[in-house]
């Protein structure tokens, strides 16, 4: 990749967040994974490169399950992305965590299936630590950018990753609730690994835009519905370009974290 071709910091759009920069270049990168969701529009930030993809692709045509994960994240490893933002919209799996917030989250736990969800099926056997799956110093830079903008957020949380396309029956909901997880989402994960394998920094900004169905028989809790759903899709997309374009700001470029480091002394030789 050329070096006019080459940035710092990476984004992923997620449902309903398919535009980010302006005064941009607009790209396709090709990888040996095959095709990424969409073409990679690049801008500056605060005096760094910023490349942006939304991960459904623009018209939304890529269910979860159907996101090719490796050719995105490799696009921006090939990019010389150093840091990767994860925003998705996401489901609260407890009254405290409400529509209109953010969750910085800082676990996760898989629940698909069939996702190719490494770069190492052989013959180099891979096994990276993942006890802190989002990067610390990121989370960190995002926390204090959300406290100085006023943004109602939660400075950790578990995300709890499923399958899709279809969401949660009440009996799922109820039994991811009763684990004391926040966040529920189709996309989370493989990712956050994926980006560890690639040696890139990455943190998650899950933004609720409606309460899961195990919830929905509390009775100071409705149920979900489209039109609230777009309401605070809108409501929230404002809020996260400047969040993000906040913390980008404050990103050092000194990275001492152990997801620039995640392949040392994790191969088996």
């Amino acid at each position: 990749m050329s070096k006019d071709r080459q940035a710092e910091v990476g984004v992923f759009g997620g449902s309903g967040f398919y535009s980010f920069l302006d005064e941009t270049e607009e790209f396709e990168v090709e990888t040996p994974y095959g095709p990424p969701s969409d073409k990679v529009v690049m801008g500056e930030i605060g005096g760094k490169k910023v490349a942006f993809m939304p991960r459904h692709g623009r018209d939304h045509d890529l269910p979860p399950h159907m996101i090719n994960y490796r050719a995105n994240i490799h696009a921006m490893k090939q990019l010389g992305v150093k840091y990767l933002f994860g925003p998705c919209a996401s489901g609260s799996l407890q009254p405290h965590v409400k529509p209109g917030h953010f969750v910085i989250c800082d676990q996760f736990v898989d629940r698909t299936r069939g996702r190719n969800d490494t770069y190492f099926d052989g013959p180099r056997t891979v096994h990276i630590a993942m006890a802190e799956p989002y990067c610390p110093d990121m989370r960190k830079v995002i926390i204090e950018s959300a406290e100085e903008l006023g943004i109602e957020h939660h400075k950790q949380g578990t995300v709890v990753v499923i399958q899709g396309p279809r969401f949660s029956t009440a009996a799922e909901s109820r039994w991811f609730a009763a684990q004391g997880w926040e966040v529920v989402n189709m996309t989370q994960y493989p990712e956050n690994y994926l980006a560890r394998e690639q040696e890139i920094c990455y943190a998650n900004i899950s933004l609720i835009t409606d309460y899961d169905a195990g919830l929905e028989g509390r009775p100071h809790i409705k149920p979900v519905t489209l039109e609230e759903v777009v309401r605070v899709f809108n409501e929230n997309n404002e809020k996260i370009k400047d969040l993000l374009f906040k913390s980008i700001g404050r990103l050092t470029g000194m990275r001492k974290c152990l997801c620039s480091r995640a392949l040392k002394d994790a191969i088996i030789s």
